[in-house]
């Protein structure tokens, strides 16, 4: 005899599930409170203050509402074409070189070989460094008058002079993205390396079999596998380099003339250097939407991964 089917509690509606779970929130009430005060206030100041006038000259309780001036300002001024292009840049190729830097280190930690333990702690160390620290070590290493790089380039004689590098408007960013990709590749080459540990051996060895080299086996079995675990570890490095505050304004100020500034540095400098804080919430829910839309392929990445693992 058959079971009668049972309605699921969706079909009751979301005030129906509230009700029936009305005392399990009463749990995660504190947590919410919290969560409410320190992120959801925030942001909804953020966008009521983009639709206020703030000039130094003024008290935030005498700013004046001026509707969508304040983004009008920020989309039509001069330099948010060249701090955009800065930031697609600086997002765009600390994420590829990141991802292509890890990929390479776990694929060779991924193998038995002596000396991997240490080899592993080693390639940890500038992910475990503060970025403070890491920013002001960079600095004395790419100084044009006592950095050790300039020095060791002369001495092999590649340069014939001062190795001019965070005053150069046209290297700077480069030379910002290498010391945030060797920040930041530990962190693709941890995420990378737990994906190949779910490689099935079986698969690789039936294609070892078969007479696949070993490029053939990385492209046609390592790499599906993982594809769910790149698209996500691209995802979390980009939000995080579109975030990345410290290297860029430690080391450069978005200077020199402009040639360094991104976004979240742009931010900084209207908010607390002009004291515009109205254009500068502004500029933040440009950069909030942003993330939004990067957020939602996240979620959707994630969830895609458990679906396919469910079926």
């Amino acid at each position: 005899m058959s079971r009668p089917h049972r309605s699921e509690p969706s079909s009751r509606g979301l005030i129906g599930q509230i009700i029936d779970h009305r005392w399990d929130y009463l749990y995660v009430l504190p947590a919410l409170g919290v969560m409410m005060l320190v992120i959801a206030y925030p942001i909804y100041y953020t966008f009521y203050l983009s639709f206020f006038r703030t000039p130094p000259s003024l008290a935030m309780s005498e700013k004046i509402f001026n509707g969508f001036d304040n983004y009008a300002t920020v989309l039509g001024s001069d330099s948010f074409q060249q701090v955009t292009w800065n930031t697609i840049v600086w997002t765009v190729w600390s994420t590829f070189f990141a991802l292509i830097l890890g990929l390479g280190a776990a694929l060779v930690l991924n193998r038995e070989f002596m000396g991997r333990g240490l080899l592993r702690g080693l390639l940890l160390i500038p992910f475990v460094i503060s970025a403070v620290a890491a920013s002001y070590i960079w600095r004395w290493i790419y100084h044009s008058d006592f950095g050790v790089l300039g020095a060791v380039l002369f001495d092999l004689g590649l340069i014939d002079g001062k190795l001019n590098l965070l005053d150069n408007i046209d290297m700077v960013l480069p030379s910002l993205i290498v010391v945030n990709v060797w920040k930041e590749f530990p962190f693709a080459m941890i995420m990378i390396l737990a994906g190949l540990q779910t490689v099935p051996d079986q698969l690789l060895n039936a294609a070892r079999v078969d007479g696949a080299g070993a490029f053939h086996r990385f492209w046609h079995v390592t790499l599906p596998h993982l594809k769910g675990v790149l698209i996500i570890t691209v995802l979390l490095l980009f939000v995080q380099n579109l975030n990345h505050f410290i290297i860029p304004w430690i080391m450069t100020g978005g200077g020199p003339a402009g040639a360094s500034d991104i976004w979240i540095t742009q931010i900084y400098q209207i908010a607390f250097g002009r004291i515009r804080f109205g254009i500068a919430s502004a500029y933040s829910v440009i950069l909030f939407l942003v993330m939004v839309v990067i957020g939602y392929f996240y979620v959707k990445a994630l969830t895609g991964d458990e679906d396919r693992q469910a079926h």
